[in-house]
């Protein structure tokens, strides 16, 4: 059976995350309904990350095996025409080897963590960022954010449901960037923990807002115990933005 790799734009506002859940909209959920309605075929596509309730994806990555060879466009445009009117696009298909996996095959994740840190609230990004109020320093945030990179215990960043089977990470990038009242948290790596991202902005804004020094992040990194993470960011703010292969 053909293989395709399928590029996926979503608004993770509406949905309960990408997989499919006992009750809720999922992401893979009405992905699977829309190669139905287009192919008449039962196919549960599979993501490269099982992104949580409310966070958004620019460029999710999922596989499908399909009964007919379809072309790459045609595909595409097909499938988006039945995932309307769910804010979900199909930006790119495209025909794989048959090896090819979604989630076992990539080399590397890319997530983008979104504050805006203003007194106004939020009203187009509303739903799309973090709305922080007091304010923030960026260049400390950037900072500690650097003891993280690199292979450690994320047991502190780790949410307790997590079926990771090591809390054992190697994050390659870490860096935090404002332009004007948005800051931005940008995140790669292979694989991340459950939670992982959210919890380390959390820890960051207590940094970035002088609760927390840079020192502090990193004792609570060596704890390697969940209490002594900081609040975890919401889902608002996270995007999954390209994975490598």
């Amino acid at each position: 059976m053909p293989r395709f790799c399928l590029t996926i734009e979503y608004d993770g506002t509406p949905f309960v995350g990408w997989q499919v859940q006992a009750a809720g909209t999922s992401v893979q959920g009405v992905l699977a309904d829309a190669v139905f309605a287009l192919s008449g075929e039962r196919v549960r596509p599979t993501g490269a990350g099982r992104t949580d309730a409310g966070v958004h994806a620019l460029g999710q990555v999922a596989h499908l095996d399909l009964a007919r060879d379809w072309r790459p466009d045609t595909l595409r445009d097909g499938l988006n025409a039945h995932l309307r009117p769910h804010p979900v696009a199909v930006l790119a298909a495209a025909r794989v080897a048959d090896d090819f996996n979604a989630r076992l095959s990539a080399r590397q994740r890319h997530y983008r963590y979104r504050i805006v840190n203003r007194r106004a609230p939020l009203t187009v990004l509303r739903a799309r960022a973090w709305h922080v109020i007091r304010p923030l320093d960026a260049e400390t945030m950037h900072a500690a954010a650097q003891l993280l990179v690199g292979r450690h215990d994320f047991t502190t960043f780790r949410a307790a449901e997590c079926q990771a089977k090591s809390p054992v990470k190697t994050l390659d990038r870490l860096a935090v960037a404002r332009d004007g009242e948005e800051l931005t948290i940008e995140a790669s790596a292979r694989s991340f923990l459950h939670h992982q991202i959210r919890s380390i902005t959390g820890s960051l804004v207590l940094v970035g807002q002088g609760k927390w020094t840079p020192h502090d992040l990193k004792s609570a990194l060596d704890a390697r115990e969940r209490a002594r993470c900081g609040p975890m960011a919401p889902p608002d703010g996270l995007y999954l933005t390209a994975v490598d292969y």
